[in-house]
């Protein structure tokens, strides 16, 4: 997918990932559809970086609620287009013992981590089939290839986006609708400071283990544009996913390595 002059919907476009595929989807001259819950800070956010990078445009700051079909089916009502992209990077995190979790929440995470990217996908799907094309593009992580300890709602809605995008690329193929997932280890986003619930001490994850978020959307945009389906933008997310697919009896071990 050419990102020069295509229309891309970015959610939870004010998060971390968020800033940085405003700032290099603009530098490669696309034009914006953004979302997030605030759309007053994400405003703000959007010109400031719009200034600074001096290319593109945003077309449109919507507010919306993606944990419900009707936050979906309004954001999809509000923009003034069908995108040619759309990014579902709108995400909620969670670290605890999963009977320590509440169940509200975590249903509330599967809501806005895997349900909101297959409600917004089936509502543009037929008017980017009638146009003849589009991509789709699921933040996914890494954990959505290994089952992580006190991750266990989030590792399953994950794991959830990588087979929804999986199936979807097979889905759509005959339509010229491309689909990448992008699947990040921990990155410098507001995501490290995730609810914590219960007894599970906090991971000690060193500075040389959380990557730069500049440079997963760097690897991400590049896969976008070369129509990569699997898509580990940074050496961790590949060294994982390689040995959970040679040698995944060590990885428990590894984890504890990695987090002590």
């Amino acid at each position: 997918m050419n990102l020069n002059n295509a229309t891309v919907l970015i959610t939870g476009a004010a998060g971390g990932f968020g800033q940085e595929y405003i700032r290099q989807c603009l530098a490669k001259g696309s034009h914006l559809l953004l979302t997030d819950l605030d759309a007053a800070r994400l405003e703000a956010i959007a010109s400031t970086i719009h200034q600074e990078v001096g290319r593109g445009s945003i077309r449109q700051c919507v507010a919306a609620d993606l944990a419900t079909p009707e936050g979906c089916q309004q954001l999809v009502d509000a923009i003034a287009e069908t995108p040619d992209v759309l990014i579902n990077n709108a995400g909620l995190g969670s670290y605890g013992h999963f009977h320590e979790t509440p169940a509200d929440f975590w249903e509330l995470l599967i809501q806005i981590n895997l349900l909101a990217p297959m409600r917004l996908t089936h509502l543009l799907l037929p008017d980017m089939i009638a146009r003849g094309g589009g991509h789709i593009v699921n933040m996914s992580s890494v954990s959505g290839w290994i089952g992580t300890l006190g991750m266990v709602p989030y590792s399953t809605s994950k794991y959830g986006l990588r087979g929804f995008g999986e199936a979807l690329s097979e889905d759509m193929a005959q339509h010229n609708i491309r689909v990448t997932n992008v699947y990040p280890f921990y990155s410098r986003t507001p995501m490290i400071g995730a609810p914590r619930h219960g007894s599970l001490p906090e991971p000690n994850l060193s500075d040389d283990l959380v990557t730069d978020p500049a440079e997963v959307i760097r690897q991400a945009v590049a896969g976008i544009e070369a129509d990569v389906l699997h898509l580990f933008p940074d050496r961790y997310a590949r060294t994982l996913s390689l040995i959970k697919r040679y040698i995944p009896r060590i990885l428990p071990r590894l984890f504890k390595r990695l987090e002590s």
